[in-house]
């Protein structure tokens, strides 16, 4: 740290003095006061002290105290002609300085000065620095010096020149071009040194720049030979490292490989042999001959390379999940999963070692292994890797088992033997982690008991018995409420379904669990919904005794004064049912069986999201208007008489008012604008559309419609709505068929004369629509007027400053509520 002549240097005074300290406040005081003392010897120019000071300031710096005040007297350093005060100058530049700091232009003529010097050292600290600190504004200026400096005849300079070429086209990508040339010379370099740091500027220009990559490709014979001479060579112990000669330069030139064979059938082919070469003849039994394995495994899988390389490549990966290096399975499990799907057979071969790793003790390679596990699933060993699955989702951390029954579940589904199979890997699944399921798994659920009838009472009876023996597990409390509530009737008909014979089984039984469900500490506000409908459905099956009939109506009585609104209507709707005698049995007879569709395909990761593949555009402003069928006028009719029954009024409305039309709600819209030719869809389609269109149930289940066809586009019209003050504004309005009840208005501005309108603002506002309605009281039928607004929604204007000639434009979207009655418009 720049001894003084006269002896002791006081910079290791100063380190005793800190080390003497017995708090952080004396080291803080101990410096401050230090600091002080260097500013003062610095304002007084001592040249012989200076060198001192900077070694004290850069120790304090590295303490993490302030230091920048020395950056100056750092610069004097280097133009000292002493080699030591240039070696200490220039170590605190690389300290206190970077790149984006002023004072760093300041240091270019110095370094250039240097580069230049006859001492090979003062070169090699004038380089050193320039590779640490470089700015764009300084590469550019010294471009021409590093490019002189690769032709020079000391390895030492033109190794360090390399690594400064490298500096230089990471902040300079342009200038790549000027060290082609001398790269390509500096790849012939016997040493070492030179070699390792020329390959690593190659590598990083061929990845930049495509057309650099396509000159260097005429360079694999020669890395070639030279990766051939490094494996084939004795034991040399200026290289050697375990072993092995110069891993450092093997993985280099594995790496530049793999760069230029990738995409390349005559590369690759040149390279085939020395990549099996490095493969079988490389020791890994230590860590340096492993990293060399795992550079020619990951230059194998990324080159045009042959079948049988790749089959070797994967089994190094293989071997490599063998050893007790955490580290080194880690990074082959992550390999696999990159490369399983290239040659997926190759990797089932090590399946069982890969399954081994989800005992391991670490998370990460717990993961990992999880992962693999999933893309390795097919028809033939689903069986086998889904019970693996189970056992290790039974112990597996909370954070896992989200992905884990995610993906069992869509395994189970897209490659299940038999549907008994498949319903007893999901039941399981409920039971191991059923507040670990997601909705959309649980639906594909329902679905499949629902599309399997000769399996409901089969799945009935276990989803019983499980829910008896556990009711913590909120997805399979769902799933069985829900099939217990459905196929009660089968439950009790046919008694609980066992492996052996069958039980006898009574409707006090599944009252008394469901009722256990709905009053346990576990029960959530989605659970209570459930089993309220569940319970209401066992009421109107005739397999119902009266006695539990009127317990499930004391069940219901009890919800309809409960301070949660959901359950309360609920309770109150499913009571009223009670007294519609037969219609009731109708009302909650068994559901239809929904449409059946793949929940979602292919291996997911366990940290993406699950759901719908299905994407919806979204329309201007964001928000789309879901277009409802309009049923036949005998549907309404009988939906009408429906209600009456249910809500106790035997007599039809007798002035029942017509539904409107979205047409004529469209109309009533255009006509703010003003009279004009009325802007239509093609009415020849309509009749077709609406014979064509199913009647919808009100219990049924909403059913999956393919769209309707698209009439042709209209004609649009642009309505003039101001133009005075040399300003004009029209607005033009547009339908879309299938968006009924929804008009997209495009408004135009410009000016008339020659002058700019500034600051424009555009306001407008949509009449109010009177609707008719029913509202259901909790106690009875109360029919009241409501008044709805229309919805209008405006993006902002284009340009506020409307220019002559220009035409600004501002989008708006008017939305037409959506129910019965007669439309009214106000002018």
């Amino acid at each position: 740290m720049g001894l003084q002549h006269g002896g002791t240097s006081s910079t290791d005074i100063q380190v005793e003095e800190l080390g003497e300290g017995k708090t952080v406040a004396d080291e803080r005081a101990l410096i401050q006061q230090e600091s002080a003392a260097i500013r003062a010897s610095f304002r007084e120019e001592d040249s012989y002290q200076r060198h001192n000071n900077v070694a004290k300031l850069l120790y304090i710096h590295m303490l993490g105290s302030p230091a920048h005040f020395g950056q100056i007297e750092c610069l004097k350093l280097v133009a000292s002609p002493r080699f030591s005060d240039k070696r200490l100058g220039y170590l605190g530049i690389m300290l206190l300085l970077d790149e984006n700091q002023e004072v760093l232009t300041l240091v270019t003529n110095s370094l250039k000065n240097d580069m230049n010097h006859s001492n090979m050292y003062a070169v090699g600290l004038a380089l050193c620095t320039f590779a640490n600190i470089a700015s764009e504004e300084m590469s550019r200026d010294l471009a021409n010096e590093i490019e002189k400096l690769l032709g020079s005849s000391n390895t030492y300079i033109r190794k360090k020149a390399a690594l400064c070429a490298l500096r230089v086209i990471k902040k300079v990508p342009d200038l790549a071009d000027h060290f082609v040339t001398k790269a390509k010379n500096l790849l012939t370099d016997r040493n070492h040194g030179v070699l390792l740091s020329s390959i690593t500027l190659v590598t990083e220009m061929c990845a930049m720049d495509a057309g650099i990559l396509e000159e260097f490709r005429n360079a694999v014979p020669l890395l070639v030979r030279n990766l051939k001479s490094l494996v084939t060579t004795g034991y040399s112990p200026e290289h050697d490292v375990s072993g092995i000669t110069d891993p450092f330069l093997q993985v280099k030139i594995l790496r530049l490989l793999r760069l230029l064979g990738k995409g390349d059938h005559q590369a690759s082919e040149t390279m085939n042999d020395i990549l099996a070469q490095v493969a079988t003849n490389t020791d890994s039994s230590k860590n340096v001959g492993n990293s060399i394995l795992y550079e020619t495994v990951l230059t194998v899988l990324e080159i045009e390379a042959d079948t049988g390389l790749r089959v070797m490549a994967i089994n190094i990966l293989g071997k490599f999940l063998s050893n007790r290096d955490n580290n080194i399975r880690y990074v082959a499990l992550n390999t696999l999963n990159k490369v399983v799907s290239m040659d997926t057979n190759a990797v089932q071969r090590h399946r069982n070692i890969i399954l081994d790793c989800l005992r391991d003790g670490d998370i990460s390679i717990r993961r990992r292994a999880l992962e693999l596990s999933y893309a390795l699933i097919n028809e033939q060993n689903v069986r086998v890797l889904i019970r693996e699955l189970l056992a290790f989702l039974e112990v597996a951390d909370d954070e896992f088992k989200l992905g884990m029954t995610t993906q069992i579940c869509l395994a189970a589904e897209r490659f299940a033997p038999n549907k008994r199979w498949h319903i007893d890997t999901v039941l399981r699944v409920l039971k191991l982690a059923g507040n670990f399921v997601r909705e959309e798994i649980l639906s594909a659920f329902i679905r499949l008991v629902a599309h399997t009838p000769e399996l409901q009472a089969y799945t009935a009876s276990k989803l019983y018995a499980a829910l008896k023996s556990d009711i913590s597990q909120e997805s399979l409390t769902l799933a069985a409420t829900w099939v217990i509530g459905e196929y009660s009737e089968i439950l009790l008909e046919g008694g609980f379904v066992d492996e052996e014979t069958p039980k006898p089984a009574s409707d006090k039984e599944l009252v008394e669990l469901l009722i256990s469900v709905i009053d346990s500490p576990y029960s959530n506000y989605l659970t209570k919904q459930f089993v309220l409908a569940a319970v209401t459905k066992i009421s109107s099956r005739r397999t119902t005794t009266h006695f539990e009939q009127e317990r499930i109506q004391e069940l219901l009585a009890k919800y309809t004064t409960s301070p949660e609104l959901e359950l309360q209507q609920r309770a109150v709707e499913f009571a009223s049912l009670f007294n519609l005698g037969d219609l009731r049995e109708g009302v909650l007879e068994r559901m239809p069986p929904p449409d059946l569709k793949a929940t979602v395909m292919g291996v997911v990761s366990e940290n993406k999201p699950v759901g719908s593949t299905h994407s919806k555009d979204g329309d201007l402003l964001g928000d789309d208007v879901v277009s409802t069928p309009v049923p036949e006028a005998s549907s309404a009719q009988r939906n009408q008489d429906l209600l009456a029954d249910i809500f106790g009024t035997s007599s039809t409305p007798a002035a029942a008012s017509p539904a409107p039309s979205r047409q004529a709600t469209i109309d009533n819209i255009l006509d703010l604008f003003g009279p004009s030719t009325t802007i239509t869809p093609n009415a020849s389609t309509s009749p077709s559309l609406t014979a064509a269109t199913p009647t919808p149930s009100a219990f049924s289940l909403p059913q999956t419609q393919s769209p309707p066809p698209q009439p042709p586009a209209p004609k649009l019209t642009a309505y003039t709505a101001y133009e005075k003050n040399e300003l004009k504004i029209t607005l033009t309005p547009q339908t879309n068929a299938a968006k009924p009840g929804v008009v997209m208005i495009l408004a135009r501005f410009q000016v008339i004369g020659g002058n700019a309108a500034n600051g424009i603002n555009f306001q407008a506002a949509v009449p109010k629509v009177f609707r008719s309605c029913w509202l259901l009281d909790r106690t009875a039928a109360d029919f009241s007027q409501l008044v709805q607004s229309q919805q209008l929604q405006m993006l902002p204007m284009s340009n506020p400053i409307i220019n002559p000639g220009a035409v600004e434009t501002q989008q708006m979207r008017v939305v037409a509520p959506v129910g019965r009655g007669k439309t009214s418009k106000t002018k």
